[in-house]
């Protein structure tokens, strides 16, 4: 065995991340979006005494619930795609004519990504999964799927936070709402900021896009009274 192949054999299997960038960045948006909108609902039927105290536990409670609901949504969608992709698997093993399941890999594949595969690469695909011995019968959660939810629910929650907390920490209200909306609007520009790294798009034009739809969001909540 050469030293090249003991190396490889060493190193740790590395295991992908279970949410990519664009899973994280598209979360804690969902989360400012809804913090956003729920705050300026509240603002407008809140009033008294210790209403910027009432505020914080509203926007609090709203973040938790539209956690706990993110979360629950992704397991649905993960369980969703699997057994999509499980019944493919299935009826492409189990179709006896080599031309249908070929057809059946095709119509399967995104539309930008047909023209750019052959028929026989795909029929590589076919003779793979009809000599495949250990497709389960159903879908099925995994670990993973699980540490996936939760990592989405504290993405929501912790990242969501700052936009609660000048409520909790500024006794005026319409202060402690210049501040959490200001807050709100900064963590968008760096989510559209990350994004826009991340998709080659440009960095500034996406963080200042992610922040303008923030503004003309504000701006709808207070002309709807929020």
């Amino acid at each position: 065995m050469n030293t090249a192949m003991q190396t490889r054999q060493d190193e740790p299997e590395k295991r992908e991340p279970i949410l990519n960038t664009v899973d994280r960045v598209s979360e804690l948006c969902f989360g400012l979006f809804m913090a956003l909108t729920f705050v300026g609902a509240v603002k407008a039927v809140t009033a008294g005494e210790n209403a910027a105290h009432k505020m914080f536990f509203a926007a609090l409670g709203c973040n938790l619930a539209w956690g706990l609901a993110d979360a629950v949504m992704y397991l649905v969608r993960t369980l969703a795609d699997r057994g999509k992709r499980l019944k493919l698997a299935l009826t492409v093993q189990r179709e006896p004519d080599q031309a249908a399941a070929v057809r059946a890999l095709r119509d399967a594949l995104p539309e930008a990504l047909g023209p750019l595969v052959e028929d026989a690469d795909l029929e590589r695909i076919r003779v793979r999964l009809a000599a495949a011995t250990t497709l389960p019968p159903r879908a099925n959660f995994v670990r993973d799927d699980f540490v996936g939810a939760l990592g989405i629910f504290l993405l929501v929650v912790l990242g969501t936070f700052p936009v609660a907390l000048p409520f909790l920490l500024v006794a005026d209200v319409k202060t402690a709402l210049i501040a959490s909306r200001v807050l709100t609007l900064a963590m968008l520009f760096t989510a559209g900021y990350v994004l826009g790294r991340y998709s080659g798009a440009g960095e500034w034009r996406a963080g200042c896009a992610m922040t303008a739809l923030g503004v003309l969001l504000t701006i709808a909540i207070i002309m709807l009274g929020g």
